[in-house]
């Protein structure tokens, strides 16, 4: 996969994000397409992804959340040679561009705290050019209209997404699809 399907989060708008064995088991039981895995080592990483593959789901993993992966380059390799990942997330740009050298899907993680970040966000997304952005919290959605306009890619909003009134709001305001760890939106 070397870009991110916005029909597919059309039709898939909710995305499981998983941070333990639970949120795994949990996930493989939903009609959740995309699962961004939050957890894992550099020991299982390939296994969690394997049973991800296994149940016919897409794997995106976290780097930046992988025990014992760096932040250089290589650990895109890993990924890369050593599972069968459809991409990864981070918040760091170098591993962005190798996600996207290599073929893998790139989606760019940003934290909006306030207007500087803001800014930062519209320079790398034009310097890094990720396939998909995750923006940080996930209910802010003056601020997802903001960045619907200047992204040109495809938005997903992630964090303290709480009910079904923020999964509504969020995709209201521009973002393609939510991201979750609330296994109870997973079922929407």
């Amino acid at each position: 996969m070397k870009h991110f399907d916005a029909e597919l989060l059309m039709d898939s708008p909710v995305i499981a994000a998983i941070k333990d064995e639970e949120g795994m088991k949990d996930c493989l039981t939903t009609d959740c397409k995309v699962i961004f895995v939050l957890y894992g080592t550099i020991c299982n990483i390939g296994d969690i992804v394997h049973r991800l593959k296994e149940a016919g789901k897409i794997a995106i993993v976290h780097m930046d959340l992988i025990t014992g992966l760096s932040s250089k380059e290589v650990s895109v390799d890993y990924i890369k040679d050593s599972t069968r990942a459809d991409g990864i997330i981070t918040t760091k740009p170098l591993l962005v561009k190798r996600a996207k050298e290599l073929g893998l899907l790139a989606i760019q993680r940003f934290f909006i705290i306030d207007s500087i970040a803001l800014n930062n966000t519209r320079r790398q997304i034009e310097s890094c050019c990720p396939d998909c952005v995750e923006i940080m919290p996930g209910v802010m959605p003056k601020i997802l209209k903001v960045i619907r306009d200047f992204a040109g890619v495809p938005i997903i909003a992630g964090g303290l997404l709480t009910d079904k009134k923020d999964v509504i709001a969020a995709l209201s305001s521009g973002a393609d699809a939510v991201s979750t760890t609330n296994a109870s939106l997973w079922r929407i």
